[in-house]
């Protein structure tokens, strides 16, 4: 059974993701490029670190071979955005990538990009998943990877140039050639490694590395760049003396980072940073788009210079949406995934670590200062981030709870507004909120809550974890 959720889909590697299910999604997507008529023109293909990515990305390159459909061929492992930029700039229908981002090692799955190099929306997807699901993978036509490449019907690209001119085009290269920076980076055993090494070396960085080497297992971690995970990026830090750490998660869409003191920066914080940078330096003007789970001090930085901030659920196919539908100047999430006016509409880790590299420089300023100037200047806030696993029995009650029945616990503060966009948020005065939502990518319900400080972040979201019968689990 395949399931695509707000990240593409991932499945455990030999329960869900195998080559059988593998074989079905490429037999629908094909089956709709030939419908569609661009066949032809084409998709990209590429592939990630994790165990079965690149014989994964073969499957799904025969399958399509055999359809009739030309493949381009990353032929060595990339970073997400890399295969979203190739989609945009070749102007490809279609594009694929073999990951499940910063899903545990067990996992395994595939993002769809279309047209423009932007996430599939969910209706695309689940056409996909409805007509791979009807198939009988024993029926599907594919033809041998070393015959298809013989035959031109699978071609191998390298578009790492591209990509990576691309992203020094739109850095300040100069300015950080100025200020040299230290920097540790911690790939978390991904894919991140060479292109951050290439552009942070042009720009003459002074470069340590950790956890680069090819690990499946991402040395029995979580490849997600949070403060549970980073513990030897701020080792590192303080071990090198450096001016900044920067984690990229498995497939380098997103970003963690530690400031000169060791202190991890949260996402919400690198956001909003960046955002008031491209403001303030750059003299850019625009919007800002962040998630319904991604702190309000980026409504603050916004309205402090007269724009506006647009809120759109969870999935960063909304967040790619509103910058376009916007022309806003950045988009981006809590979980460590932004981009930036002129790029991709999608997150890439390496360009936000680029331009992160390219604000201290400029500025002159520390990690530590930069965050302190922010909230002296727009107020400070605090956020709790908790998730929990869940039975279907227990999701299916929370949601009877909290969506259908429309009922809420006691806060103790007055309510502002209820949404029920994606999940449920309660809105109360001074910025702050509580949301429970459904993971889209697995099993679990996430609760996060914003307050003036962390005691009231926390006391929010203990009131409605305790409401809804997770915090005992």
């Amino acid at each position: 059974m395949v399931e695509f959720g707000t990240g593409g889909w991932r499945a455990i590697i030999g329960d869900q993701f195998t080559r059988a299910n593998i074989r079905i999604v490429a037999a629908a997507l094909a089956r709709q490029m030939k419908r569609e008529g661009n066949a032809e023109q084409g998709i990209c293909i590429g592939y990630d670190r994790r165990f079965l990515s690149r014989e994964s990305a073969i499957w799904f390159s025969e399958v399509m071979a055999g359809e009739g459909v030309f493949v381009r061929f990353v032929n060595l492992s990339c970073p997400t955005p890399l295969v979203m930029f190739t989609v945009r700039k070749l102007d490809l229908p279609y594009g694929a990538m073999i990951t499940a981002s910063h899903n545990p090692a067990v996992y395994n799955g595939i993002k769809l990009f279309t047209r423009g190099g932007r996430d599939a929306n969910i209706s695309f997807t689940d056409g996909i998943a409805a007509e791979a699901n009807s198939l009988d993978p024993e029926k599907i036509q594919d033809m041998p990877f070393e015959q298809a490449l013989k035959d031109g019907r699978i071609q191998f690209i390298d578009p790492r140039d591209d990509y990576l001119d691309s992203i020094m085009a739109q850095i300040d290269i100069e300015a950080i050639r100025r200020r040299r920076p230290r920097i540790v980076l911690d790939p978390m055993f991904g894919v991140s490694l060479t292109g951050l090494q290439t552009i942070l070396y042009t720009a003459r960085c002074d470069i340590d590395v950790i956890n680069d080497r090819h690990d499946a297992f991402f040395g029995r971690h979580l490849p997600a760049p949070n403060p549970d995970t980073l513990a030897d990026l701020q080792m590192a830090v303080k071990e090198h003396n450096a001016d900044l750490g920067i984690a990229t998660d498995g497939d380098a869409d997103r970003l963690g980072v530690i400031d000169e003191q060791g202190r991890y920066v949260s996402a919400n914080e690198i956001l909003a940073l960046l955002y008031s940078y491209l403001l303030e330096y750059r003299g850019w003007r625009g919007p800002v788009v962040r998630n319904i789970a991604t702190s309000h001090l980026l409504d603050r930085i916004a309205k402090a210079w007269g724009q506006e901030c647009i809120e759109v659920p969870v999935g960063f196919k909304y967040i790619s949406a509103g910058m376009e539908d916007h022309d806003a100047v950045i988009g981006g999430e809590s979980s460590g995934g932004l981009t930036v006016r002129g790029h991709i509409l999608g997150k890439d880790g390496l360009y936000a670590a680029s331009l992160l590299v390219e604000m201290i420089s400029k500025t002159g300023k520390s990690l530590s200062v930069l965050v302190k100037d922010m909230y002296d200047r727009y107020g400070r806030c605090a956020m709790v981030e908790r998730d929990y696993g869940l039975t279907e029995e227990s999701k299916a009650s929370i949601h009877q709870l909290l969506v259908e029945e429309k009922r809420l616990p006691d806060f103790g503060r007055t309510v502002d507004h209820v949404s029920y966009a994606d999940g449920c948020k309660v809105y109360f005065e001074r910025d702050a909120w509580v949301i429970a939502r459904f993971s889209g990518t697995e099993p679990r319900i996430r609760v996060f809550a914003e307050g003036e400080d962390q005691q009231e972040a926390s006391r929010l979201a203990d009131l409605m974890e305790a409401f809804i019968g997770v915090s005992e689990q």
